[in-house]
């Protein structure tokens, strides 16, 4: 078949490699331009692009796909099919009308709970007890389409979201290259997504990453691991040099009771407003290392007793 295939982040490049393994045509693939990255802040293209380069496609990155070119440029591809995993722009009806077999996006998600912009992270920090992808055909509302496939994934205890990020993108890819094979042999077909249980995953924001320790201990893990490694939770301590921020990247919900705040031991137990979180890895602001909870605390002045912020 013909694939146009739309993609920009790490979760996307399996996909566009299975799709070009099991011998469909990559017509172009459209990702986002490159962007500036590093300490340098020199350009760099997106792990899609990179991928769709040393396939030899042909890649294209528009900054949107409203005007009538755009629509005519698409259109020239003369695509069966558009995939489109975490692209990052919006298809106008145009775009979405034009392919013989519609557009199906791949989404980390098993729709309508998180639909939008962070299915993964949002799925760890609400407790869910699994996740999954789903193949689910386009139209124009913010992930509403009908779906054809789903696979699921349990979300173990203490599981953060960049590892169910990282199980989620070959059960995607594998997903994505059964739906185009059902596609081409006419037994792709569709359901309705319920009317009930539309959650919306919103964008994580900076302001949801400070730590609340007044929020009960089971909370604040999902919590933490639903947003390790980006953008990670945080809390701020005087460290032994004044006030520093630390990122959280792993916690897990343990028995104690205190101060919401305070530092209960040396093994880096902090007390909620409900039980206490044991922090399992933290990162100092400006610093590169991971370190557990008590190699962390040794390398500072904090001492049972101390009140994080």
């Amino acid at each position: 078949m013909r694939v146009v295939f739309m993609g920009t982040p790490d979760f996307a490049v399996p996909t566009l490699a299975r799709l070009a393994a099991d011998g469909h045509t990559i017509a172009a693939v459209y990702t986002r331009a490159p962007a500036k990255a590093g300490r340098g802040m020199a350009l760099r293209p997106s792990p899609v692009q990179v991928m769709a380069e040393s396939l030899g496609a042909p890649v294209l990155t528009p900054t949107s796909l409203k005007s009538a070119q755009a629509a005519a440029t698409f259109a020239g591809h003369s695509a069966d099919v558009a995939v489109v995993v975490a692209y990052g722009l919006l298809l106008p009806q145009a775009i979405l009308d034009l392919p013989r077999h519609g557009c199906l996006n791949l989404h980390g998600s098993l729709l309508p709970r998180w639909r939008g912009a962070a299915p993964i992270q949002r799925a760890v920090m609400a407790g869910d007890a699994e996740s999954g992808v789903g193949i689910m055909r386009m139209e124009a509302g913010l992930d509403t389409g009908p779906v054809a496939l789903e696979a699921r994934l349990p979300i173990a205890p203490g599981l953060t979201a960049g590892a169910l990020h990282d199980a989620l993108m070959p059960l995607g890819a594998d997903l994505m290259s059964d739906a185009l094979a059902r596609l081409e042999r006419g037994a792709l077909t569709f359901r309705p997504q319920p009317a009930e249980g539309v959650v919306y995953a919103h964008k994580i924001t900076n302001d949801e990453a400070r730590i609340d320790w007044e929020r009960p201990a089971a909370d604040l893990a999902h919590h933490v691991n639903g947003l390790s490694p980006f953008p990670g939770a945080f809390f701020e301590a005087d460290l032994g040099k004044g006030r520093e921020r630390v990122k959280v990247l792993g916690a897990q919900a343990v028995a104690g009771s205190g101060s919401p705040g305070t530092l209960l031991n040396s093994e880096a137990t902090i007390a909620c407003g409900t039980g206490a979180l044991r922090l399992l890895a933290l990162r100092r602001a400006g610093k590169g290392g991971v370190a557990s909870g008590a190699d962390f605390l040794r390398g500072t002045a904090l001492a049972p007793g101390a009140v994080l912020a």
